[in-house]
């Protein structure tokens, strides 16, 4: 896309006056790193609190006494039991067994079901639910609403002072609640692996709400680059790189994202599309590939793309995420990989410009997570 047709999002001239280096992404301009930096901006965000702009993200809500019903036919989770003001990590998957998108579902209450999904899958997502919600079940687009992420450890001391009551939430709750005079949707949740809070504010308050936070002492803006390194040194998948619609859920290592009330075994079981393949699987304990964590030695990075090898020479996978973790202090990736060689500990060899780079198959994430589980 040219710069002209790029979207922008509601903080698009504050990531401008406040120095950014916008890139498109999704479709949008957006911020790819700021003055202060890549690395300092991911360091921030593990010691302090990092403000994200993730408004190219979807939102919207599921209207109807059967939004829940009518959603588990499309996600191999538990909607129904979905208490409210709680939310959920869930998966659109197609008759193959396919990942469509990976999203989070809140219950709002009354029949209210809060959705985000990815910036590049919006009007996939969309079409997907009106094609297979019944009509009972009413779509609301939230498209006059910005998202922001404070992400880190101060991040609950930060929002704290301009609402109290976060301070009593816990890991995936989600709730309506005024900030600073904006009517918002919070939920403590995040793509970091952080402690922290996601933030749905009204476009038109989103600005003052920012720089409200941004006054404060820990709080920086963030880019997408250190949201990347952040993201994969806690083992999260990115949508098109680590898992799409030919990659099954068990292939992706995302099996706890199958509740255990949709299993076959289950109160509820399968009833979603793909639930033969997906079920069979688990049954066999049988998939050709297996998404796992690398590490690597010294500072190379290993990038997308990368053909991984066995120490015999044979081709056994590629690497779909991969960068230097500053945190870590080595090189991380993650990427598919023939079954047999996904065993914790097997050594690999990646091919980065002519020469085999060992990594050894890891345990996801790289790092503990800080996850406010009360």
């Amino acid at each position: 896309m040219t710069e002209e047709t790029l979207k922008t999002t509601p903080l698009t001239d504050l990531h401008i006056e406040l120095g950014a280096r916008m890139v498109p992404f999704a479709g949008y301009s957006m911020p790819v790193q700021f003055p202060l930096g890549v690395k300092q901006e991911h360091q921030h965000t593990r010691s302090q609190a990092g403000l994200f702009d993730v408004s190219h993200m979807g939102q919207l809500l599921l209207k109807g006494k059967a939004a829940a019903e009518a959603l588990e036919a499309l996600v191999p989770v538990d909607i129904i039991d979905l208490p409210v003001g709680k939310q959920r990590y869930a998966l659109f998957t197609n008759e193959q067994g396919g990942i469509i998108d990976d999203l989070m579902v809140a219950n709002h209450g009354e029949g209210v079901l809060y959705l985000v999904v990815n910036a590049a899958r919006k009007e996939c997502d969309l079409s997907h639910l009106a094609a297979h919600l019944p009509d009972t079940v009413k779509i609301e687009t939230l498209d006059d609403r910005a998202l922001i992420a404070l992400q880190g450890p101060k991040a609950v001391e930060v929002l704290a002072r301009l609402q109290p009551e976060v301070s009593s939430m816990v890991f995936m709750d989600n709730r309506a609640m005024n900030i600073a005079g904006a009517e918002c949707f919070v939920s403590r949740s995040g793509y970091t692996g952080e402690d922290g809070f996601e933030i749905s504010v009204p476009s038109a308050e989103a600005a003052g709400l920012v720089k409200a936070l941004l006054a404060e002492p820990e709080v920086e803006s963030i880019g997408l680059g250190a949201r990347d390194s952040l993201r994969l040194e806690a083992g999260l998948c990115l949508y098109g790189h680590d898992i799409d619609t030919t990659t099954t859920p068990l292939e992706a290592s995302l099996i706890w994202a199958i509740s255990k009330s949709r299993r076959a075994d289950g109160a509820r079981p399968g009833g979603f599309l793909g639930d033969s393949v997906i079920l069979d699987q688990i049954a066999k304990k049988g998939w050709s590939r297996k998404r796992v964590g690398l590490k690597g030695e010294g500072r190379a990075p290993v990038r997308e793309g990368a053909r991984l090898f066995s120490e015999t020479g044979e081709h056994i996978g590629t690497v779909t995420s991969g960068t230097y973790g500053p945190s870590v202090g080595a090189p991380v990736a993650m990427g598919y990989v023939k079954t047999p060689f996904s065993v914790l500990d097997t050594v690999v060899y990646a091919e980065v410009r002519g020469k085999k780079l060992p990594m050894t198959v890891s345990r996801m994430p790289f790092m503990e997570p800080g996850y406010y589980r009360g």
